[in-house]
């Protein structure tokens, strides 16, 4: 891990899209395709783990994505992301989705969808390579990075589960 003194906050690497939807990213509903929300978040996700990390970094998994409500076509589509998360090699971006009406902005923001993405940043030859650490300076930093090592612990206790069973060892109670 590197030193405290190169460690960077979440404003450091921040990011946000927008995008106006089109019957193009239509789904057989009517509504924007979920993939396309999919796409932009991890697009969104993928500048800040770049951004954070001085390099190249690769989606390495998308953790959990909730859709709280459909994006209708000729929506504007924003998403907002940083880093809660950095370890080694790895970082978990949060991705918040908001949607507004093309033609009226009037009409306050909507919440329609979130995202946990874990990047990993590689050198030239596609291996791991290390990042700077985090450094959560708000009190919504710190709870968001303290929820990323729930998600982290849980993903690390899945892991091992199933490759235990894999391996023909008991499954844990």
């Amino acid at each position: 891990m590197t030193s405290a003194a190169e460690d960077r906050t979440p404003s450091y690497a921040r990011v946000s899209l927008a995008m106006m939807t089109s019957g193009r990213e239509a789904n057989l509903l009517g509504n924007v395709h979920g993939g396309e929300i999919v796409k932009l978040a991890d697009s969104t996700a993928g500048a800040v783990a770049q951004r954070h990390s001085g390099g190249p970094a690769v989606t390495a998994a998308l953790d959990s994505m909730a859709f709280l409500r459909p994006v209708h076509v000729g929506d504007i589509v924003r998403t907002f992301a940083q880093v809660n998360w950095a370890g080694r090699s790895s970082m978990e971006i949060g991705v918040r989705i908001e949607t507004q009406p093309w033609d009226d902005p009037s009409v306050e923001p909507l919440h329609v969808a979130s995202a946990y993405f874990v990047f990993v940043a590689i050198d030239e030859h596609g291996h791991a390579r290390e990042v700077p650490g985090l450094r959560p300076e708000t009190p919504d930093e710190v709870r968001r990075h303290r929820e990323a090592q729930i998600r982290r612990a849980s993903r690390l206790a899945r892991k091992r589960e199933i490759d235990s069973g894999r391996a023909g060892g008991p499954l844990a109670p």
